[in-house]
């Protein structure tokens, strides 16, 4: 959907039923169908529907692809089992549309060297729709793509399927056509096939007809009922996706898309060569939470990684305080966390690649999902108990998944594969824990150097007043937080004027409010829960997703982002190659005019382009230096405009954001901060008011090191507090 009105795209989150069914032995059976569409059924309660009484917020099934049955129902001749691919595809109503957009696709196809093996048009009965999803209805064709020859490589197959449709998928969605936004692959591989709309869960059996065909069996299914939280119901965000499906919220789904974005600047892999510039953007815009972590998904697929490891690379276990794991599986996440950032939130992912089936959960478990194993060779789980009935004596056992944990069933070996094997497989792969030895620096270890205090010209009161300091900012903010390393208790009630409103000048930050999550429901307890909440964030440049090589976790790892001068200090003259440092100032001309502070702006903007250029990645945003003539560009402003300005030239990925500001003193500002870019932060002007407080006798029996170190941790617990509202866990999601 594009934005109208009042209605805005980046708010769409799913609170949802998800469950899947598969035969333990990989059996075919048309059985699983009725069983999976039972589920599906029970799950009813989970959509919602809309005011014509029958259009539901989204419904679909994932099968495998029924070879045997499209031999049997296509008129022209198929290959092997998974020899060839099929893709359900949405169509524009329009026939001229819709040819247009089916011989874009089959020129693309023919570019990659892939052979058409025919169209299929899919019989439906438009009868179970509502009204509503009547009218959006899209034309629904299959499409069967055969390979070239039968000595090319299941994974090069993938990759050029994928690179067809995506590339398809952009000319389409920039044309001029009325109808673009009908054209939409809900799926399109060797392995399995999706049916999906703006269904009832009991209608899409009636609808696609196919379903109800005997001769129709899979060794899986994987069911989705959506319920769409603040968004609009369309029948591409139905699920399942491609490979996955989810019950729950993406919290950090705004970050995890832009910082998604910045990272395509420095893709390459020697399958796309060139033409991986062609898929840009990999997640597109406007769609929901669980579209846009399917479609990355899916890229790190073409990446030659597994479905499982994809998974724990997205939604890791809270391993950063985890004392009892094992050394390997914290360094398979310590290294995976300097590439990809957790998408975090309240969320049961099931997935599959019709290889594997399974589910992993949130680090929080707030999403509870339950299975079940009988005696007859079936597993069954779902977001609740009691989607199928099953007889007492047919259960082989019960279970339940655990916070992080993950329920894998391999298909091909016919078993399932607890948590344990599957994860010590995946971390023994590479030796994650030497490449960190190697690579990865912590700023506790960097030495020291005895660096001068730097002296600021204008006098220490007028500095403050630049910075509009307050009694009440020290008095009630400041010094408490260094007393006692906790953030101060205040009234709940605000009778402050909005900062729009005021006639008094204002911080910028007081222009922001906190969000909190929508369907998180408790907030998040980071004092109770402090195992899975974590503040580390680390400096270095991002890297090629599509590669895994040692030099990746290449970073400065920092425990608590909120530093002190002398960390400052070690960052800025550490002797390292891959660390280079460039410090620009957050400073403009008073007096230049009405254009002198965006001039600024982008003087900043076009310094930190240049030392990118020079090998600097590691940039010092400072505002040091204010006197009569040089006044302080607001710390707010200066780094959220290096932010979306390194992100248009596509450098934003190549560094890390430092804030040297006077500003920041408030649990909000800092988040702020975090919020739009910045890795680590200096509060200077704070030590400052901390040692002449000190020097005053207003701090007794505290020394100045101990004060600095108890702010930054009060800091470090409001910024979790924050987070938790929101439901998020790490601030390297917030980010």
């Amino acid at each position: 959907m594009e934005k109208q009105g009042l209605y805005s795209p980046e708010w769409e989150h799913e609170n949802c039923g998800a469950g899947f069914i598969c035969s333990l032995e990989g059996k075919q059976s048309n059985d699983i169908i009725h069983k999976a569409l039972e589920i599906l059924e029970k799950l009813e309660h989970r959509g919602a529907v809309s005011s014509d009484g029958k259009t539901g917020d989204g419904a679909g099934i994932l099968i495998d692809i029924p070879y045997d049955f499209f031999k049997e129902k296509c008129d022209f001749e198929l290959p092997e089992a998974r020899e060839y691919a099929v893709g359900n595809v949405f169509l524009p109503k329009k026939e001229n549309q819709r040819a247009y957009c089916k011989n874009v696709f089959e020129e693309q196809l023919k570019a990659k060297g892939l052979v058409l093996l025919g169209w299929r048009k899919v019989p439906v009965d438009a009868g179970y729709l509502g009204s509503i999803a009547a009218s959006v209805e899209p034309h629904i064709e299959q499409i069967f793509i055969g390979k070239p020859d039968a000595s090319m490589e299941e994974q090069e197959f993938m990759i050029k399927l994928y690179t067809a449709r995506k590339i398809t998928e952009h000319t389409i969605l920039k044309s001029k056509l009325s109808e673009r936004s009908y054209f939409y692959l809900p799926s399109l591989s060797n392995k399995t096939l999706i049916f999906k709309g703006l269904l009832m869960p009991e209608d899409i059996k009636y609808y696609y007809t196919d379903l109800l065909d005997p001769k129709l069996t899979t060794r899986l299914a994987l069911v989705h009922q959506r319920f769409s939280t603040n968004t609009f119901p369309t029948w591409d965000l139905a699920q399942p996706f491609r490979y996955m499906c989810h019950n729950g919220e993406i919290n950090t789904l705004r970050g995890n898309v832009s910082r998604m974005r910045s990272r395509e600047e420095l893709l390459q892999s020697k399958w796309f060569g060139e033409e991986i510039k062609e898929l840009f953007p990999i997640i597109l815009p406007g769609k929901s939470d669980s579209a846009s972590m399917d479609m990355v998904v899916e890229l790190l697929l073409m990446s030659g990684r597994s479905l499982p490891e994809i998974m724990m690379m997205l939604v890791p276990e809270a391993w950063e305080k985890h004392k009892e794991m094992s050394e390997a599986k914290k360094a398979f996440y310590e290294f995976n966390s300097c590439i990809m950032e957790p998408w975090d939130g309240p969320a049961s992912i099931p997935f599959t690649d019709g290889d594997y089936i399974g589910a992993v959960l949130d680090r929080n478990g707030l999403r509870p999902s339950r299975y079940t194993v009988t005696k007859t060779g079936y597993v069954i789980m779902s977001s609740e108990t009691g989607v199928l009935e099953i007889e007492p004596e047919n259960v082989e056992f019960h279970g339940r998944l655990e916070p992080g944990k993950m329920f894998l069933v391999d298909m091909k070996a016919g078993r399932i594969v607890n948590d344990e094997e599957i994860k010590e497989r995946i971390v023994t792969q590479n030796t994650y824990g030497k490449w960190l030895d190697e690579n990865r620096v912590h700023l506790r270890d960097i030495p020291y150097r005895d660096v001068e205090i730097e002296k600021e010209d204008t006098v220490f009161d007028l500095r403050k007043n630049a910075f509009g300091y307050t009694q009440e900012d020290i008095r009630t903010i400041i010094l408490p937080m260094a007393n006692k390393g906790k953030e101060p208790i205040g009234s709940m009630g605000a009778d402050t004027p909005l900062a729009v409103l005021s006639d008094r000048p204002q911080l910028l930050y007081n222009y922001f409010k906190q969000l909190f999550a929508q369907v998180t429901n408790p907030p998040l307890d980071g004092i109770r829960e402090e195992l899975i909440t974590d503040l580390s964030l680390t400096l270095g440049p991002d890297t090629n997703l599509m590669e895994i090589v040692p030099e990746y976790c290449k970073k400065i790892r920092i425990q608590n982002p909120v530093i002190s001068k002398e960390d400052l200090d070690k960052i800025k003259n550490f002797d390292h190659p891959h660390f280079k440092v460039r410090t620009i100032p957050m400073l403009y001309e008073a007096n230049r005019g009405l254009n002198g502070l965006e001039d600024a702006l982008n003087d900043m903007v076009a310094q930190a382009s240049q030392a990118i250029d020079e090998g600097h990645t590691i940039l010092i945003l400072s505002d040091r230096g204010v006197d009569e003539k040089m006044a302080p560009i607001p710390a707010l402003l200066g780094t959220s405009y290096m932010n979306s300005g390194l992100f248009r030239s596509g450098q934003r990925s190549k560094m890390s954001i430092i804030v040297e500001s006077a500003e920041p003193r408030e649990v909000h500002h800092f988040a702020l901060l975090f919020g739009y870019g910045a890795s680590a932060i200096n509060p200077y002007m704070v030590n400052e008011i901390i040692r002449e407080e000190i020097a005053d006798g207003n701090l007794e029996n505290i020394e100045f090191q101990q004060a600095v170190e108890n702010y930054n941790k009060a800091v470090g617990k409001g910024v979790i507090k924050v987070m938790n509202k929101i439901g998020i866990s790490t601030l390297n999601s917030y980010r």
